[in-house]
């Protein structure tokens, strides 16, 4: 299905999303409509940096945080970056960021990977280092244990891609005015607001939840992973996302969603399949518009923020029940 279009950015987007809920179509639109009422999304792209981190291994404590404080030396890292850049051109070394645990050393390793996704991209890079290190006297002993220490991290959510990032980091936010959300949402600023906080932080901090501050943002995130080609298994880590409500004005809502950790792709991967290449190029009416990993990510934290909206206020007006039985049931 492609979702009625949401402004993002002073342009506007169709939104791909496969999915066998009926219901979550129809949802989904209602909250597009109700941010395009209100001027649209203004999206920000606050990082990017796709991470792997080796595994090594050394005979001690002391050898472990002498090969640290080796890599941490700007014209070590310089030659490291070297050798990590020769193996693609897209490839371009940001950081690495050592992780002592006793003798064992995890190389978080941050770079950019143009418009892939890139986690072949830069294995292949930590890869090539790991065999110049070899060459290094200080690590002469050391053992790769793994090309991925689970440090990355990848495929799990975690404390550490919720402070640190991954992928790209998105902000978007808008402000609803008191009349859309009265006709097309069919609730108060009020209600959202009390509702939001009370579920999406309460509820979701009693849970124990790592960047479950949402309603059910993977709902969306799945659905355009799936029509666009994406790694599906890193929509669980590309989901974690923070949602705000504060009321504003007289009746108005000022909403916002930050998703630090969103793991996409324009290139390489599923995206070349011919159904999801489609949808990709489906995003924008405007056949100049470069549809770029940068712009899908924008495109995905909107979309999150419209289904928030439209969910919670199915919940705040008690018509959640109703919708899904109208519309994934059939008659009988």
């Amino acid at each position: 299905a492609v979702v009625s279009t949401q402004s993002t950015g002073r342009a506007e987007f169709s939104v791909p999303i496969a999915t066998t809920e009926g219901a979550l179509v129809a949802s989904l639109s209602r909250g597009c409509r109700a941010v395009r009422e209100s001027g649209g999304i203004d999206s920000t792209q606050t990082y990017f940096g796709m991470t792997r981190a080796p595994l090594i291994k050394f005979s001690c404590g002391r050898a472990a945080k002498q090969a640290a404080d080796w890599i941490a030396e700007p014209d070590n890292f310089e030659k490291l970056r070297e050798q990590f850049e020769s193996t693609s051109r897209y490839a371009k070394l940001k950081s690495i960021s050592p992780k002592q645990a006793g003798k064992l050393l995890f190389l978080r390793v941050v770079a950019a990977t143009g418009d892939a996704m890139g986690m072949n991209m830069i294995s292949k890079g930590c890869e090539k280092m790991l065999h110049f290190l070899k060459t290094v006297d200080i690590f002469e002993e050391m053992i790769v244990l793994s090309l991925s220490g689970n440090y990355c991290v990848d495929k799990k959510p975690s404390a550490m891609n919720w402070i640190n990032n991954r992928g790209y980091s998105v902000s978007c936010d808008v402000t609803l005015k008191c009349d859309v959300i009265k006709s097309v949402l069919k609730t108060s600023a009020s209600a959202l607001a009390e509702l939001n906080a009370s579920k999406n932080y309460v509820g979701s901090s009693l849970a124990g939840c790592i960047g479950g501050n949402n309603a059910h943002a993977n709902n969306i995130v799945s659905g355009i992973f799936l029509a666009t080609g994406q790694d599906i298994a890193q929509a669980g880590t590309s989901s974690m996302t923070l949602v705000t409500m504060e009321c504003v004005g007289e009746g108005d809502l000022y909403v916002s969603v930050t998703m630090p950790c969103i793991e996409v792709g324009t290139v390489g991967g599923g995206t070349s399949l011919p159904a999801q290449k489609n949808n990709l190029k489906l995003l924008s009416s405007d056949p100049d518009m470069e549809i770029n990993a940068a712009l899908l990510a924008q495109v995905v934290c909107g979309a999150v923020l419209a289904g928030e909206l439209s969910l919670l206020s199915a919940l705040c007006s008690g018509d959640l029940v109703k919708s899904h039985m109208q519309l994934n049931r059939a008659n009988r």
